[in-house]
């Protein structure tokens, strides 16, 4: 398990640390408000990476019939930015969104 610290820069003293599970937490989260999305689950779902500059993510996904792909992605992009920054103060430079299906749910998935 890898824990990533962050020391602030204003002086204080203290620090706060952070594991791999917690930012992966706040991803899945982020995922979880977008609605028509499931994301996979173990390894498969999620790769985080931890650089000297900020986070890169690779997420995957199920998305379902009805909603619009690239509009869905963006959404995601954007939760998981917005989450992880408001949380952690990690820099998040790149989400990339891996749509592996799509789920047919509701009256068509009888058919």
């Amino acid at each position: 398990m890898a824990i990533f610290r962050r020391v602030p820069s204003d002086g204080q003293k203290g620090k706060v640390s952070y594991t791999t599970g917690i930012v992966s937490g706040i991803i899945q989260l982020a995922v979880s408000e977008i609605e028509g999305v499931t994301m996979l689950g173990g390894k498969k779902g999620l790769r985080i990476y931890f650089e000297k500059d900020g986070i890169y993510a690779d997420i995957s996904v199920k998305v379902d019939s009805g909603y619009i792909v690239p509009e869905v992605a963006f959404k995601i992009q954007q939760s998981v930015k917005h989450n992880v920054e408001a949380m952690t103060k990690f820099k998040v430079l790149k989400v990339d969104v891996y749509v592996v299906g799509v789920e047919i749910r509701g009256e068509h998935a009888a058919e």
